[in-house]
């Protein structure tokens, strides 16, 4: 079954998937999402889950690059996300990365360009994450510094010799990482690289694996693909988690405008979050979560 994600060109997270999908070498679908608002031609899969990206495999679908990663892995196992001798703590970077580092970050690549920036675009920012113009322009002055001292880890990190984060082997960490200084280029060019070497050269590696083998289908092929196809679900909820396989349950992010998405519990565990909804556009799509960030209460 084919990796079908949906993104747009911008996203930096969605620029994390896509160099895994690279370093995987893997063949895969595009389809391209608003970069806000409801996306009602996503929702009919999603049930509503409203940040980016999101990627479908056949009719299970995946929210957040947390889960999203597992998926991708769990179904191209080589070459591995996870070499040796980083492994799983790839996990740490990646959320050291995608938190708050992120918001670091996304500051200071927006700030210079915010007067061009249409005003939907952040009062939709504002709703669902709480960060709007005002916040991103108060805080211009402020976190780039926190930008240049981590970009400065990484080099120092990078600075004895080792190819890639973890090693030899680009993975997950790298994935990450990258995001966000591919996302502070996209308006700081090479200012927040200049002066650190290791960095520099690393970006350059990890820009050239590229992001794999990428076709575009429309937003329709991937609903008709995800009607076509079955979940592939194993029901596994953690006994002690107070809940129980089948129960009807809502989960949502963490963030202050997300919204609640509802369907019926296949898996609960350390490993993460399914439920089963149904759709009346695409039938039975399995909808999964990473555990960490997300609430799970019972409808």
């Amino acid at each position: 079954m084919d990796f079908i994600l949906h993104h747009y060109e911008s996203s930096p997270v969605s620029e994390l998937v896509r160099i895994a999908l690279g370093i995987k070498g893997a063949s895969w679908k595009s389809v391209l999402i608003p970069n806000m608002g409801a996306k009602p031609e996503l929702a009919p899969l999603t049930g509503g889950y409203r940040k980016t990206p999101v990627l479908q495999i056949g009719a299970d679908i995946y929210c957040d690059s947390a889960i999203i990663i597992d998926a991708i892995e769990a179904h191209s196992p080589e070459p591995t996300l996870f070499p040796a001798p980083l492994g799983a703590l790839a996990r740490v970077i990646a959320g050291w990365a995608g938190g708050p580092m992120f918001g670091a970050c996304a500051v200071t690549a927006l700030a210079p360009v915010a007067d061009t920036i249409p005003q939907a675009f952040w009062d939709d920012r504002a709703a669902l994450f709480g960060f709007g113009k005002e916040r991103a322009l108060a805080g211009a002055g402020h976190l780039p510094t926190q930008v240049e001292t981590g970009f400065a880890w990484i080099d120092t990190t990078l600075s004895d010799g080792r190819t890639y984060i973890g090693g030899e082997a680009p993975g997950y960490a790298d994935a990450a990482l990258y995001m966000l200084v591919w996302f502070v280029a996209t308006t700081r060019g090479g200012a927040f690289t200049a002066g650190k070497p290791a960095l520099a050269a690393w970006a350059a590696r990890v820009t050239a694996i590229g992001h794999g083998h990428r076709s575009e289908i429309t937003a329709a092929d991937a609903l008709a693909i995800a009607t076509a196809a079955i979940p592939e679900v194993e029901t596994a909820v953690d006994a002690a988690s107070g809940f129980t396989a089948g129960q009807l349950v809502t989960v949502r992010t963490e963030d202050p405008g997300a919204n609640v998405i509802t369907g019926r519990l296949a898996r609960l565990s350390a490993a993460g979050i399914t439920i089963l909804r149904d759709d009346a556009q695409v039938g039975t799509v399995a909808v999964h979560f990473p555990r960490i960030g997300q609430i799970v209460l019972p409808a």
